[in-house]
């Protein structure tokens, strides 16, 4: 009789304590800041630091917190690194992939988990990837190569290209030969890719052009600024720094010094902290269970990914006070300070 009356109450009392506990939950999780992954290739280029930086920075005025890995070059360990974060309880997954092609297996851990994943300015491959935040990089290799043809439009040119196992390195390669195939006065005498985008490799290849063209070069479109760095370092060994324009990528430092002095002729400027921002904003938006807008899809070889895609731009010695210093993006001091000041341009 006793067992009756009580096992009602019993009962009652468990499922009081069952929703307290499920809200209490609840609420601790609300309260919680969400926690973001950042897993990069590699961080030995000034672009990749200060990318960090600034994710880092904005992750937390919108309040959330970054477990930030970088890979060293090394896939087999980016993979072991998203691994280790998937079992600190993220809420969402932002890779820079070492090589695109073989992520697939951290893709699908994460989704079992419920962890979505955002590739960061190199497209994942072959793999159920949720965002992508990129530049247009096909349009970056049409911009590279067309500011290269304004000022050699004839005769021997060179492609340098970045590491093959970025997506990106493809893409920029793709843009550039879709601009220079069309130019018959262009004859394209190397075009190699210079894997992991070492500088050490770049400027193997540019020595053998040289070599093999006895310097008679007139054009040469490489993918970034480290690969254009090591090709004018093989030119100035044939008296040609300066007299054979190059293009490059990212706005380094050194590639903007190098612009102003006249041995690079352009760079590509990519609009790094509106992709951080936007790729921090694509990721809070996940980890709070919405959806980030996207103005395109791009197709990784499995599914059209939902994507949003900035517009680089171009940047020469003519209009890098516009467009690098007056943004805030460099000083003019750091930029032009191998040159005499009474030769600095004006700025507003």
């Amino acid at each position: 009789m006793f067992n009756n009356r009580i096992l009602p109450v019993l009962f009652f009392i468990a499922i009081i304590l069952l929703i307290s506990g499920c809200n209490s939950k609840d609420i601790t999780k609300k309260n919680e800041r969400p926690t973001i992954g950042l897993l990069y290739h590699d961080q030995i280029d000034e672009r990749w630091q200060r990318d960090r930086d600034l994710f880092e920075k904005h992750a937390d005025e919108l309040g959330a917190d970054v477990l930030t890995l970088s890979a060293g070059g090394d896939e087999n360990k980016q993979i072991s690194q998203a691994e280790e974060l998937l079992k600190q309880d993220i809420d969402v997954l932002v890779i820079v992939a070492q090589n695109a092609e073989n992520l697939q297996s951290v893709i699908d851990k994460a989704h079992k988990q419920g962890v979505k994943v955002i590739s960061y300015a190199r497209l994942i491959k072959n793999a159920d990837v949720d965002f992508y935040v990129s530049i247009d990089n096909v349009k970056a290799g049409e911009m590279q190569a067309q500011e290269i043809l304004s000022r050699a439009p004839k005769g021997n040119y060179v492609y340098i290209g970045g590491g093959d196992t970025d997506n990106n390195a493809v893409l920029l390669r793709d843009g550039s030969m879709h601009v220079l195939k069309q130019e018959k006065q262009i004859h394209i005498v190397a075009d190699e890719y210079s894997k992991d985008w070492n500088p050490k490799e770049a400027l193997k290849h540019m020595n053998k052009a040289l070599a093999d063209t006895n310097g008679i070069i007139q054009g040469i479109v490489a993918a970034n600024d480290g690969t254009a760095g090591a090709a004018i370092e093989a030119l100035k060994k044939y008296g040609l720094a300066g007299k054979v324009p190059i293009s490059g990528q990212d706005a380094e430092l050194e590639a903007l010094q190098r612009i102003v002095e006249g041995t690079q002729a352009m760079t590509i400027y990519l609009p790094i902290e509106n992709m951080v921002n936007t790729t921090v904003e694509a990721a809070i938006q996940y980890a709070n269970h919405k959806k980030p807008v996207a103005n395109q899809t791009v197709s990784n070889g499995q599914k059209d990914v939902p994507s949003n895609l900035l517009t680089p731009v171009t940047v020469t010695k003519e209009n890098i006070v516009s467009t690098i210093v007056e943004p805030g993006y460099a000083l003019m001091e750091d930029i032009y300070k191998n040159i005499p000041k009474d030769q600095w341009p004006h700025t507003k």
